[in-house]
């Protein structure tokens, strides 16, 4: 609605239109948390996973590995380390364009294996 004689109509639809790209980058970084986060939550049951089987003498990779769904288990690093903890490297791929921006590390293992 113009106000009489100030020429500001459509200056809201304006505005609006000037913080869409802003508003679109923030909405991709908060959903770039959310994939990392969930990278780490699997990462984290995957390690526990392999580091279960390992207590009862199955392959912990093997078992890390199968945990994670789809393709992830291919793409996951997975390591016995010295002190027989099992730890999972997953990376983390861009949500636009599939570029990976690093890795997210989780370690499990017997109670007190430090």
């Amino acid at each position: 609605m113009d106000r009489a004689g100030t020429g500001e109509a459509g200056q809201a639809s304006v505005e609006l239109v000037a913080l869409l790209p802003l508003i679109a980058a923030l909405a991709l970084a908060a959903w770039q948390g959310v994939v990392a986060g969930q990278e780490h939550a699997l990462a984290a049951s995957a390690a526990r996973a392999g580091a279960r089987a390992g207590l009862v003498g199955r392959d912990p990779r093997r078992a890390a590995r199968t945990a994670l769904p789809g393709g992830l288990g291919e793409a996951a690093r997975v390591t016995r380390r010295a002190d027989g903890r099992i730890e999972v490297l997953l990376p983390i791929r861009a949500v636009v364009g599939g570029a990976r921006l690093g890795s997210v590390r989780a370690v499990a293992g017997p109670a007190g294996a430090e």
